[in-house]
């Protein structure tokens, strides 16, 4: 699918993959838009993020005008409120739901807030589209390796997106609903990495919660990589799933250390986390296909599948604790990734860069 005059829509746009997800827009690397919408409810960072796509290290309220006549384009408003998401996806081609919240240990604590943005947000975007007819193409659900099985708030919330999606492909057939899943972002906000650089920094310890936890690891442009990819190549109700490596939590903690002598202390499980991530579960296996670099989870609703596509040669799962990186190979990636804490500056805007 080629972006071309296209009008976009990236729901929670100022997040960690939203700004990724624009700058690669802007890049025209699959056709430039129209126009991109970035929908948020952060004031502040709207602000910050139109001061750095216009090359100003500051200004006053002046900048705020015309925005509407910009490529970028920025609105206030939150996927919760029917009114504002109908307001913003009135002209939109297509939708990147990048909205949510996603910290666990938050959404174990306010369960309620993580439904309302996490389930009913999308559902807002069903809602929109199909009550107002509205000409979308395609809407991209950002999803999670914790919507797989899941055993937290997060993840539980993020498997109900996926089915709110993947079922709006019925009510609305002109518009192809369709997922991506994938793991932990390196370096996003809130991550892993800035935690540990921020505790080597400043002397230790390391905090790791178990000694044999695991993660599926990849880079927000693999993350993006991922929703073009969606984009391009999913049927209506697929979930796009990249074929990312997984590290024991404790091999990235000793990577980043390296030689400085610096504690490692274990913590403990905290609430709503799991040991290991799974991105395909034994349920998914038989309607899992393969799609070049990333694997394709076909609708659970049995009118959304051709039955055309064989299944992926899968045994089992696709889990974290399977196919584990060396601690070689952690070292590596961290080194190729410039993530080591010798090789970045390491504010999280330069960490989001």
């Amino acid at each position: 699918m080629n972006l071309k005059g296209k009008r976009i829509v990236v729901t929670g746009g100022t997040g960690s993959l939203g700004k990724v997800l624009v700058r690669r827009l802007l890049s025209g690397e699959m056709g430039l838009p129209a126009s991109i919408v970035v929908f948020s409810r952060d004031e502040a960072k709207q602000h910050e993020m139109r001061l750095d796509y216009k090359h100003r290290k500051a200004a006053t309220d002046e900048i705020i005008y015309h925005n509407f006549q910009e490529l970028l384009e920025f609105v206030i408003g939150d996927v919760r409120d029917y009114h504002s998401v109908a307001g913003v996806l009135r002209e939109a081609d297509v939708v990147f739901n990048a909205a949510a919240l996603k910290q666990v240990p938050a959404c174990e604590y306010f369960p309620f807030e993580a439904v309302q943005t996490n389930i009913a947000g999308p559902e807002n975007i069903v809602r929109a589209i199909r009550e107002n007819k509205l000409p979308v193409d395609t809407v991209v659900g950002i999803s999670t390796d914790k919507a797989c099985k899941p055993v937290n708030v997060m993840g539980m919330t993020k498997a109900i997106q996926e089915r709110v999606f993947i079922t709006a492909n019925l009510s609305c057939p002109k518009t192809r609903f369709v997922c991506v899943r994938y793991g932990n972002v390196l370096a996003s906000r809130g991550s892993v990495i800035p935690l540990f650089h921020d505790q080597i920094r400043n002397g230790g310890p390391v905090t790791v919660t178990t000694d044999n936890m695991t993660r599926f690891l990849l880079a927000l442009d693999q993350a993006v990589d991922t929703v073009f990819a969606a984009l391009k190549g999913a049927k209506r109700g697929e979930t796009y799933i990249p074929r990312v490596p997984a590290a024991n939590m404790l091999d990235l903690a000793r990577a980043l250390i390296g030689d400085r002598k610096i504690e490692i202390k274990i913590t403990g499980i905290r609430p709503g986390e799991k040991i290991d991530e799974i991105m395909i579960s034994e349920e998914e296996l038989y309607r899992t296909v393969d799609r070049e670099k990333y694997y394709a989870i076909q609708s659970i609703l049995p009118e959304l599948r051709s039955g055309e596509d064989k299944p992926a040669n899968l045994q089992g799962e696709f889990s974290s604790a399977t196919d584990l990186m060396t601690y070689e190979q952690v070292c590596q990636m961290l080194k190729d990734r410039k993530l080591r804490l010798e090789d970045v500056d390491v504010t999280e805007g330069e960490l989001l860069r």
